[in-house]
């Protein structure tokens, strides 16, 4: 019956936002622009949706995402590549529980961490 799951992430501007999802993460709007407090941005499958929290204090933001890739260390690199800072935390390594994950923060310190299963 469950087809998919789509976060909203709370974000203080929407223009700063859909910029760095774009062009640093390279997703797509797909169909946000009549709503002036709402974002919904894709990549391949994954959907995010963003609402407007203008008193936003990024230091007290908990909006976190898991997000699987089949392609872990392709997608660490174009980051890298675009300039995406790696959460200090977070760099690109094997954890324990087998997953191969790394970490960003956006500009609302939102945390995606991005993880491949090799099992």
């Amino acid at each position: 019956m469950l087809t998919a799951i789509n976060p909203k992430l709370p974000m203080r501007n929407k223009p700063i936002t859909k910029d760095f999802y774009l062009n640093k993460l390279g997703f797509k709007d797909i169909g946000s622009h009549d709503y002036p407090q709402y974002l919904i941005l894709k990549k391949d499958s994954i959907e995010i949706h963003f609402f407007e929290f203008a008193d936003l204090d990024p230091k007290e933001n908990y909006g976190q995402v898991y997000i699987r890739t089949d392609h872990i260390n392709e997608l660490y690199q174009s980051f890298i590549n675009e300039g995406v800072k790696i959460h200090p935390n977070g760099k690109l390594k094997t954890q324990p529980w087998g997953q191969q994950e790394f970490s960003i923060l956006d500009i609302d310190l939102n945390l995606l961490t991005f993880g491949q299963s090799f099992h």
